[in-house]
């Protein structure tokens, strides 16, 4: 069975036929066929020790080199090498239009409640979805578990998935209850791992009984990997049968897409509305109504969000206006004068910090194939073990030897107009603190995750009228998300006194 064929399998939660079969020898022709395809394309060593594997060793890697075409890798790898020469020209960069822009910071409250309940009649009508990215695994964070399954130290002892969770179901509740339905609404959840997440992210669910959603809510896919090329442009081998690969980046969201069942299932669902997040940001508002609802104001394709810029030195990607059309500069890109102009208010110019947290139409999602080809993929010179085709010994490399492939998922702005594009600054401290780093980095790391959370609980009791009496500025309160999405129904907790740290799990009458 091939490769394409047992993920497809997968994505749809279905066993394979086959699954728990012994492996089985590919077919001569099919072999034959393969081995031409890669001898043509100059790729013909990755069967360097094929004869002398065992049949299981043979079924692997036929089934993984069955799933990659080595005349696509060439053309990669060749840009990769050998890219392109850059324009002199030095590029127009401008910040967004106004009419493309709008600030949480600024807009008065009727205008962000006039989005609010936009965005919860779309969701009431089961039109929304919501897409992790959760490929990530916790190494940086002393885990080999997905880091969607880590605790960072809350006193609930919650994971990143689960507080997530816990927002979509709270998010249902409210638009039941605003629109006076029978039944809560679904809101999709379509969780995006990369191979060596994938089984530990789909047992994590299903040991923690999706904590609280329907299992057939929660869709599990699988983004794609390329090959690991050499500095010469030759596919490198992790073993004898076994081609050593890499996950294609957070902009592979777009081919998972394309290939995996997730738009399909949009699509029967009658979905129009997207979000797209990173699981590593502990604050991100899930299938957030007022993002929802000023996306879908505007009728625009792509909107995200940023977070106003700390000072002209922080090394952060920016949303910009570059050659008329919307995309992202990189700190590095811009020059330390563009990076400390400032506007007539006073602000930094451009100040539209990048978090990765994105709005799409979902008719944009079904011209993925129209335009998924024209993403370009990024150089990561890296340190890759590999095996000596010729030695057949492993070698391990003290310095760069090779290449990783990847796309990022805002590669795609520069394809729409800008009429097709919108851009919300949201408030750092309610929207954003990432988990990045180590335990006592000191930033963003697990412990300035979960004061984050914390301070902002107390933020919400104190504005709903309860005191919250602390010791210390490094202690707070965790709202449990089951009991607030974002600051509301707290006001029955007014002019009681919380002594903090504290857990408020349970509402009014509970």
């Amino acid at each position: 069975m091939s490769g394409l064929i047992q993920k497809a399998l997968e994505t749809l939660h279905l066993s394979s036929p086959e699954q728990g079969a012994p492996p089985q020898e590919p077919d001569a022709d099919q072999l034959k066929a393969l081995r031409e395809k890669y001898e043509k394309a100059n790729q013909e060593h990755v069967f360097a020790f094929y004869d002398e594997l065992d049949i299981a060793g043979k079924a692997a890697l036929f089934d993984q080199l069955s799933t990659f075409d080595p005349d696509r890798i060439n053309i990669l790898a060749d840009k990769a090498i050998n890219p392109p020469k850059e324009s002199d020209e030095t590029p127009t960069l401008e910040p967004l239009p106004a009419s493309a822009s709008a600030s949480l910071l600024d807009a008065k409250q009727e205008q962000k409640d006039e989005w609010y309940k936009a965005g919860l009649d779309h969701i009431s009508k089961n039109k929304v979805a919501v897409v992790l990215m959760a490929g990530g695994q916790g190494t940086r964070l002393g885990s080999s578990d997905p880091k969607g399954c880590y605790d960072i130290g809350l006193p609930s002892k919650k994971s990143l998935f689960q507080v997530q969770a816990e927002r979509i179901k709270k998010l249902q509740e409210l638009a039941k209850t605003q629109n006076s339905l029978d039944a809560e609404p679904i809101i999709p959840w379509y969780v995006m791992t990369s191979g060596p997440t994938r089984k530990p992210t789909e047992k994590f669910f299903k040991d923690n009984e999706f904590f609280g959603l329907q299992q057939e809510n929660v869709i599990i896919f699988e983004q794609g990997v390329l090959p690991c090329i050499s500095n010469e442009g030759k596919i490198l081998l992790e073993s004898k049968s076994r081609v050593a690969v890499a996950p294609d980046g957070n902009g592979g969201i777009y081919q998972a897409l394309l290939t995996s069942e997730a738009r399909s299932d949009m699509r029967k669902r009658g979905i129009e509305h997207v979000q797209a997040y990173c699981v590593d940001n502990c604050l991100v508002k899930v299938a957030d109504p007022v993002f929802i609802g000023f996306a879908a104001s505007k009728d625009v394709d792509i909107a995200t969000k940023v977070v106003r810029k700390r000072a002209a030195n922080e090394p952060v990607g920016l949303i910009v206006q570059k050659n008329g059309k919307p995309d992202v500069v990189e700190y590095s890109e811009i020059d330390k004068e563009t990076a400390e102009a400032k506007d007539s208010s006073d602000l930094l110019k451009f100040r539209a910090a990048n978090i990765v947290n994105h709005y799409y139409s979902f008719r944009f999602f079904e011209s993925i194939q129209d335009w998924a080809h024209k993403l370009p993929h990024h150089v990561a010179r890296k340190k890759i073990p590999f095996i000596d085709t010729e030695k057949g010994e492993t070698v391990k490399p003290d310095k760069p030897n090779g290449i990783k492939l990847e796309q990022f998922v805002f590669d795609v702005f520069p394809l729409i107009g800008m009429d097709k594009f919108a851009c919300l600054e949201v408030d750092r401290k309610e929207e954003f603190s990432p988990l990045k780093n180590a335990r006592g980095t000191g930033e963003d790391d697990p412990d300035t995750s979960k004061q984050d959370i914390l301070e902002q609980g107390a933020r919400w009791l104190r504005a709903a009228g309860a005191v919250v009496v602390s010791e210390s500025s490094k202690t707070g309160v965790e709202v449990s998300p089951l009991i607030s999405y974002a600051g509301e129904g707290l006001s029955y907790l007014h002019g009681r006194e919380i002594q903090a740290p504290a857990v408020i799990e349970k509402s009014k009458g509970e």
